[in-house]
């Protein structure tokens, strides 16, 4: 088997993908993919090794993906806004075989890669790849997508690579289910058993006629498999958004006609707070069968959205509320991890709409909800989520004591979530275990931010946690111990130690969103009997 020829089968003149109003056909799509595939070849990767992608959201990505997976070689998505430190890091612990690079200001992300020693091929925004230097072997010429064969429906280069169910399809970066950031091992199966999940569900289920946005980055779970894999799988048309802009994103949707719109809580409220096109807007014809006006300001923007659904965190009543009254629209919230592939629950949408509830067990997921005992729990009571299924993914790369933690023998992975399930089944999130800050529908780990401050010269001790945020639901505040001798009694601040100096430090070592929004000085932090910052008591 191989994911990649989810892609196979639709016809070759149906549109795949829009971007900024220029589109490519499956046909096209297929067989860019099976040049992606030659050029794999031909520089001597063989199935196994890992090729990162750092690419933005772009017809491109998808093409990369795709070629990769088909080569029989790993993909590694990774944040293309990343810092360098942070870049070399996630490439070394995944020994990176050869780097995609494209998009804007890609040409000083390449020469710093290669003069670190990384292979990096360049990709342009549409799919083609650029001439790239083969290390061990001069310069290949890049192969270009066969023309004829895009039109017929071909898939020019080599064949799909057959793998073996098991084996590695992406190594995907997260915080896991406890400890720091490391890489989720989800392998074909379990990246194509969620896909076929979802598409069985009532709620998920997609077809060649929807048209969804990905609006989601495709380094992250939600936008790789719940968007880009099931709209593949599905043969419809997927729209591509590299940059979310409120009213831009309202005009998107209404001139692309979408009908699934999958999104962070954030994107929610974003669109729900644009200004109002004034009393002036005419309403427009009521979309058949749903109520809402056809309008085309921003009252009818989303008048053919079909299905309105959040993910990759919490979605505040009042946000899902502002949505609904401002367009007429319910936001279906499920839930899932990366180690799920990622997608565990979902409402079904022929009963009614409840929020705060994230549904039940996909087909073919299983869920138990179980106490600090490892006993089920009665109904209505809360416990963690144990979750076990085809979905479920392999490990985490090169750390086995983790693997451990986060699945047992019986095969149940131990999400670190707590939930109430009610009689019927289903969900309602109620906390989390772990300690992760969750900005923007990204986790953000606290160890990794506070190694990185505790790095720091002027830095004896950190303890980071999460804040409410209107704009991202979460933010990283940094409690920040200076050195001894820097603080002197009297006075109401380190010397030579300030935040906008530990912010600038962290922006140079971490991605954007795991920064500190905020640090304060401290001059000590709670500790528990084993000597551990006990985070829950830092405020």
């Amino acid at each position: 088997m191989n994911l990649a020829t989810i892609i196979e089968g639709h016809p070759g003149a149906a549109v795949a993908l829009r971007y900024g109003g220029r589109e490519l056909t499956y046909g096209e799509v297929r067989a860019q993919a099976g040049a992606m595939r030659r050029h794999v070849g031909e520089n001597r990767i063989v199935p196994g090794e890992r090729v990162a992608l750092l690419l933005p959201t772009s017809p491109a990505f998808v093409v990369a993906y795709f070629g990769i997976l088909g080569s029989g070689a790993v993909a590694v998505p990774l944040n293309p806004a990343s810092p360098l430190a942070e870049l070399e890091r996630e490439l070394a612990m995944v020994t990176a075989t050869a780097v995609l690079v494209g998009g804007d200001g890609s040409g000083e992300l390449r020469g710093a890669l290669e003069a670190s020693g990384h292979r990096v091929w360049t990709m342009s925004q549409d799919g083609q790849i650029d001439p790239a230097e083969a290390r061990a072997g001069g310069t290949v010429e890049a192969p270009a997508a066969d023309p004829a064969g895009a039109a017929a429906g071909g898939t020019p280069g080599p064949p799909i690579v057959d793998r073996e169910p098991d084996a590695i399809a992406v190594l995907l970066f997260t915080s896991g289910t406890a400890g720091t950031p490391k890489a989720a091992m989800l392998t074909h199966a379990n990246l194509l058993a969620n896909i076929e999940q979802m598409g069985l569900s009532v709620g998920l289920a997609v077809t060649a006629e929807d048209v969804s946005v990905l609006v989601v980055p495709p380094f992250h779970i939600l936008g790789l498999n719940a968007v880009v894999g099931l709209q593949m799988f599905a043969g419809g048309r997927l729209v591509l958004v590299e940059r979310f802009e409120p009213a831009a994103m309202l005009e998107l949707l209404s001139s692309e006609a979408v009908t699934i719109l999958a999104a962070v809580p954030q994107l929610f409220a974003a669109l729900a707070a644009v200004p109002a096109a004034g009393a002036a807007e005419p309403p427009g014809e009521e979309v058949a069968g749903t109520g809402r006006s056809a309008g085309v300001g921003t009252a009818g923007a989303l008048a053919s959205v079909r299905l309105a659904c959040s993910g990759a965190a919490p979605l505040p009543l009042e946000t899902a509320r502002a949505f609904e009254d401002r367009f007429g629209l319910p936001i279906w919230q499920g839930y899932g991890l990366t180690e799920a592939s990622p997608t565990v629950t979902f409402p079904d949408l022929s009963g009614p709409h409840r929020p705060g509830s994230v549904g039940r067990p996909l087909p073919g997921v299983e869920l138990r909800i179980v106490d600090v005992d490892g006993h089920d729990v009665e109904a209505g009571d809360p416990g963690e989520i144990f979750v076990r299924g085809p979905n479920v993914f392999a490990g985490y790369l090169d750390d086995h004591e983790a693997t451990a933690r986060a699945l047992d023998g019986g095969g149940w992975l131990h999400t670190g979530d707590v939930a109430a399930m009610d009689e019927d089944g289903s969900l309602t999130i109620v906390d989390r275990t772990k300690d992760l800050v969750i900005v923007s529908g990204f986790n953000v780990f606290p160890a990794e931010v506070e190694q990185v401050l505790e790095a720091h010269p002027g830095v004896a001790e950190a303890a980071v946690v999460g804040v409410p945020d209107a704009e991202h639901g979460e933010a990283v505040r940094a409690f920040v111990v200076p050195v001894p001798g820097s603080w002197p009694d009297d006075t109401e601040a380190p010397e030579g130690l300030t935040e906008a100096e530990l912010v600038r430090h962290s922006a140079r070592l971490l991605a954007r969103y795991k920064c500190p929004s905020r640090v304060t000085f401290v001059r000590q932090l709670p500790h528990g009997l084993q000597g551990k910052v006990v985070r829950r008591a830092v405020s």
